[in-house]
């Protein structure tokens, strides 16, 4: 074989060997209902500048913001026929494909973003394999914060919020078996939808994060927040791991390792954003309403009933729930000893 022939062949197959075919591109089709110009879009955005930057354009992202292709519930579907590879969306939307995903959406289980951060410092693992065995690869959990019960009409105890007409995601069964362990027939409607009913008064009462109520726009509709954290919320891009699996290993670490790093910081950013934006309910006249200790007491009470069920129908997995119960109770017990010492 001639110099040039050993040559031609080397420069033909030393791409694969690297992991890298020449002239050939994936572009990932993602859709999310956040909108243009938000901080979700401006940093999933960039983390795509820079996937693309370092894998010199073989990997690169087309992003549908603002719900045109449809809820989170409709982008799933797109994604199993092909028509889209991912999208960012809230956690709970994937309960259909890994209910245990909704470990931490227990009703009224959280009381405070220590005890969220030391969980999920022990559990984030379990929830993105299980995500991953369902065919969804994940990039970390975005937390979102919690989710407050926000109303029309005051709300203090139990009994009132029997009393309203409460909103859940249409496709969130777990949601769905939440909210009727408190004695609630709940009306499930696609989050695009949600604006448009509170204005209609087909429903009074949602339940969201201070953050996402503004960017929502919910917060026009809305006059009282029940001052108790009600589930924590998270989002994740999930993207589908056969199509994910057909970057070249050297992409696939590329792509993880910035759209990790850019959802970090959207969840860094998320934090900051609803502390804004509880400030921002208040001086626009939105009242807070703090449950006094008896009443407290009885929605926890509830919750927990609520929780109970959840394992018992099999939705959560007992063993699951035991080592976050066991996980909140050394969180509380090390902070205990912490300020013993101090």
């Amino acid at each position: 074989m001639t110099f040039i022939k050993q040559f031609t062949l080397v420069s033909l197959f030393l791409p694969l060997f690297l992991g890298v075919v020449p002239g050939y591109a994936i572009t990932l089709k993602i859709a999310t209902i956040s909108p243009e110009g938000s901080m979700w879009m401006e940093k999933m955005r960039s983390g795509a500048k820079e996937v693309a930057k370092e894998t010199q354009n073989r990997v690169k992202f087309k992003f549908y913001p603002g719900g045109v292709m449809g809820n989170d519930k409709a982008v799933l579907r797109k994604i199993r026929i092909g028509q889209l590879q991912g999208g960012a969306v809230v956690g709970g939307s994937l309960s259909k494909f890994f209910p245990a995903n909704q470990i931490y959406a227990q009703p009224m289980k959280f009381t405070s973003l220590g005890e969220v951060d030391y969980v999920r410092e022990h559990m984030d693992s379990f929830i993105i394999d299980g995500l991953n065995k369902a065919g969804f690869v994940t990039f970390g959990l975005t937390g979102g914060g919690f989710a407050y019960i926000m109303s029309k009409e005051p709300i203090e105890s139990v009994q009132d919020l029997r009393r309203r007409k409460v909103w859940i995601p249409d496709n969130d069964k777990l949601s769905q078996d939440a909210v009727s362990a408190f004695g609630i027939a709940p009306i499930p409607l696609p989050i695009a939808d949600v604006r448009t009913s509170l204005q209609s008064g087909l429903i009074d009462t949602v339940a969201t994060s201070p953050v996402g109520a503004i960017v929502l726009q919910w917060h026009t509709q809305i006059k009282y927040v029940t001052n108790i954290p009600l589930i924590y919320l998270y989002a994740v891009l999930a993207i589908d791991k056969k199509k994910f699996q057909k970057l070249t290993p050297l992409d696939q670490e590329v792509v993880t390792r910035v759209m990790t790093h850019a959802f970090s910081q959207i969840g860094i950013q998320n934090r900051k954003d609803n502390s804004k934006a509880i400030a921002a309910l208040k001086n626009q006249g939105v009242e807070f309403i703090t449950p006094d200790k008896p009443t407290s007491n009885q929605w926890r009470k509830t919750a927990g009933n609520a929780s109970q069920e959840m394992v018992e129908s099999g939705t959560l997995p007992k063993d699951a729930v035991d080592k976050l119960d066991r996980l909140l109770l050394e969180f509380h017990t090390k902070g205990s000893i912490k300020t013993h010492d101090e």
